[in-house]
């Protein structure tokens, strides 16, 4: 690289990165937030982790597809709109061209031929294992965007997977069969043949198809992560996750029909590939709206860098002595407390780096989360029995082992002899100052606003 392409770039740099961008009028952020995104997702694409997580959910859909379909065949034949399933596959696999009304049959053959009435009870077991199995992979997948390291309780995941197999089939085919019924209402049909008004109703018939994958998309992203999810991001998500989709099918059928190579490369196993093809580009596109949905709602997000920074111990003993200084300063005024979101917000800090330490803090008896939605951090006992020397063993102690421990750790006496002196040292100034002298007072301003 020249060194004036290298100047240009760190200008480039310094105008979307630099300190001196959060100081630009309140006109500019929103396009400054805009760039970051869009360069952030790039950057998630490229790093690969979302195309690895599509490809593992490729291969659990390759598995599952048809005990997914047959539970909700069982389902809609209740209704009696089973009839169904085959044209919604031909419209989902509508990219692939012929071959995919030729996939849709395949699978809808093997539905009819499943009998649940020999399989017996572990077969049945194991029928409706595989089906959760992948509501289970996306909630992984989602909940990694989402920087969720904990997934739902078994019975909590249980309940809503079925809910998922069970109610989304229903949903799908009611959306569905109101949209035909309205568009073949006598009413309807008048209105259509007016020439203004019909152009207007077709054109929302065309939307029709867009609206409902955006719904979609849009209760995915808020259903299946196990966190809280605003309907704002998830909205933002579902749109241009669905558009995007619409579009790629649109392009990928293009690619079809012009890639006869293909059956001649794969021979029978081609329509096999484009499926395979097509789901891929399918999960990546969810995955993809998801990231959207998830920079959306936290901002903080949007640093330069690749990947999510390691943080010092330096870094995480101030973050921990200024939580656990605001967490005391509440508790002793008496102000109402507050939750890790608005923490992220007062500290301007990721909410996994907060959560890492946070984590830590709770694990050394220090601090305690409410049950409140969302939950609010208290600090775990009276703040004067806390000491700053706990605060800093609570952080100083993540990452220890029972097999990899400094006790463990073999060192020469003379480094033994150094550390003893470091702590007692430490010790003698940190452990005279207890967290009701380290409390800060709440601020005057509303609750969650910057300090």
């Amino acid at each position: 690289m020249t060194p004036l392409n290298t100047g240009l770039v760190a200008r480039l740099e310094a105008l979307i990165w630099g300190p001196q961008a959060s100081e630009r009028p309140d006109r500019h952020q929103g396009a400054l937030r805009l760039v970051r995104t869009v360069l952030i997702l790039g950057r998630d694409l490229a790093m690969g982790q979302l195309t690895l997580r599509a490809m593992s959910l490729v291969y659990t859909t390759l598995l599952s597809i048809v005990p997914l379909l047959a539970l909700s065949f069982s389902v809609l034949k209740a209704f009696g709109v089973h009839n169904q399933i085959q044209p919604m596959l031909v419209k989902l696999l509508e990219p692939l061209g012929e071959q995919g009304v030729e996939v849709a049959s395949r699978i809808a053959e093997f539905i009819q031929n499943i009998n649940v009435g020999v399989l017996g009870a572990v077969g049945l077991a194991l029928l409706l294992y595989t089906a959760i199995s992948l509501v289970q992979k996306i909630e992984e997948s989602l909940n990694y965007i989402w920087h969720i390291p904990q997934p739902r309780s078994l019975g909590e995941r249980f309940s809503r997977y079925l809910s998922v197999l069970m109610v989304g089939p229903i949903l799908i085919f009611s959306a569905l069969g109101i949209t035909a019924t309205v568009m073949n209402v006598e009413t309807v049909r008048q209105l259509m043949a007016v020439e203004a008004l019909g152009q207007v109703l077709e054109l929302a018939s065309r939307l029709v198809p867009y609206l409902l994958i955006i719904a979609a998309f849009t209760f995915v992203y808020l259903f299946i992560p196990n966190t809280r999810v605003r309907l704002g991001p998830a909205l933002i998500g579902g749109t241009i996750g669905g558009i995007v989709w619409q579009t790629s099918g649109w392009l990928f059928a293009v690619f079809v029909t012009s890639s006869g190579q293909y059956a001649a490369i794969y021979s029978s196993f081609a329509i096999l590939v484009l499926f395979m093809i097509w789901l891929y580009v399918s999960w990546l596109v969810l995955l993809f709206g998801a990231s959207v949905a998830f920079y959306t709602q936290h901002p903080e997000y949007l640093y330069q860098g690749n990947g999510e920074p390691r943080l010092s111990i330096r870094v995480r003993e101030r973050l921990a002595l200024s939580i656990m200084s605001r967490v005391a300063g509440r508790f002793v005024a008496g102000q109402p407390a507050l939750s890790q979101t608005e923490f992220t917000q007062q500290l301007g800090v990721p909410m996994h780096a907060l959560s890492a330490v946070v984590t830590a803090l709770q694990g050394s008896g220090l601090l305690l989360q409410t049950a409140d939605d969302p939950p609010l951090l208290l600090p775990a006992r009276d703040p004067a029995l806390i000491s700053v020397t706990q605060v800093l063993d609570a952080i100083r102690c993540v990452g220890e082992a029972r097999f990899f421990s400094p006790d463990e750790l073999p060192a020469p006496a003379s480094v033994d002899q150094v550390l003893a002196k470091i702590r007692a040292s430490v010790d003698a100034t940190a452990d005279a100052i207890s967290l009701r002298d380290l409390a800060e007072p709440p601020p005057s301003s509303a609750v969650g606003d910057s300090v």
